[in-house]
This record gives C-alpha cells, structure tokens and sequence, in this order.
C-alpha cells in the first residue's frame, strides 16, 4: 500500500454542519473500525453527527441520498468490500463508487469516500484505524466530507457576498 502523497489530516473547525455518517454493517471488526476513525475525527472537529446503519456498501448511496435531501450537510459513506471468487465484488464496488459519485454531483453536497475495496481482510485491517493498523480512512473520509462542505459554504458566500455589493452599486 502506498501512502506517499497523503496529505496530513488536520482537524478542521466543523462547528454547525450536520454530518451522517452512513455505514455498512459487512466484515465487523474493519466496518467498526472505520465507523470509530469517522467519530473520532467529527468529534474533535465539533460537527453534529447522525449514524445511520445500513447492511453493506451497495445501500450507501440510496441512504446518503436521503441524508442529504433531509438537511445533512455532508455525508461520510464507510463500508467494506473484499474482493471474493466471483465477479460480485466488481459489481458491488462499482455501484458503491459510481452511486455515491452520483448522490454528490446531483446534491451539490460531499460525502466523503470511506469506502474499501480490498483484496483481503488484511489489507482491510491495515486501512481501519484500528491499534496497529497503518491509515484510518474512517477518519480521513470525514476530513474530506468537512473539508468539502466548508470549502462549498465559503464559496457559496463570496458569490452571496459579490452579488449584494453589485446590486448595491446598481442603484
């Protein structure tokens, strides 16, 4: 696994975004992993945060949908997949990965990708945040979804910011 280039993790002040984490129930022990890194991270980034369970990752999207629609801010999607014998994992990881890429075009809202696609539960551990693993990607998706969601309300108010002082210089 190559971590070179990964940005550090910085917590960001996420006071007032409502964030849902949104995560599968499949391979418990990494899944929980996960779902503790994204905690821990909105936790000290002050977010207000709703867990929603779902069973596995191919019923992320519809749920992070539904988050968004209902005032979330922004999603953290976690799940786990492990490629098996069977061409099921492809089909699982694309309708995951294109799903969630769908949910937050069609939103305009982020969800951060939390997301595994192994090759083994060892690969899976090595990911999940847990004592002696080597990333916790449940923490650096939630980095991503409060980075997103900032960087999307701060745009949203220049452009809010611009637009009034030009209709108060039209008149």
């Amino acid at each position: 696994m190559s971590t070179d280039g990964a940005p550090e993790i910085d917590t960001i002040d996420a006071a007032g975004l409502r964030v849902t984490i949104v995560a599968g129930l499949w391979h418990e022990v990494i899944a929980e992993g996960l779902l503790a890194g994204a905690q821990r991270y909105l936790a000290a980034a002050g977010a207000d945060v709703t867990v929603v369970r779902v069973s596995g990752s191919f019923e992320l999207p519809v749920v992070s949908r539904a988050a968004l629609d209902s005032g979330a801010d922004a999603v953290v999607a976690l799940g786990v997949i492990i490629r098996g014998g069977t061409p099921h994992f492809e089909y699982v990881a694309d309708a995951a990965t294109s799903g969630l890429t769908q949910v937050t075009v069609v939103t305009g809202k982020p969800i951060g990708f939390g997301v595994l696609t192994v090759d083994n539960e060892q690969q899976g551990l090595d990911r999940a945040g847990l004592d002696g693993s080597k990333e916790d990607k449940g923490a650096e998706a939630a980095e991503a979804a409060v980075s997103t969601a900032i960087a999307i309300r701060s745009i949203m108010i220049t452009e809010a910011t611009r637009a009034a002082a030009a209709m108060a210089g039209s008149h």
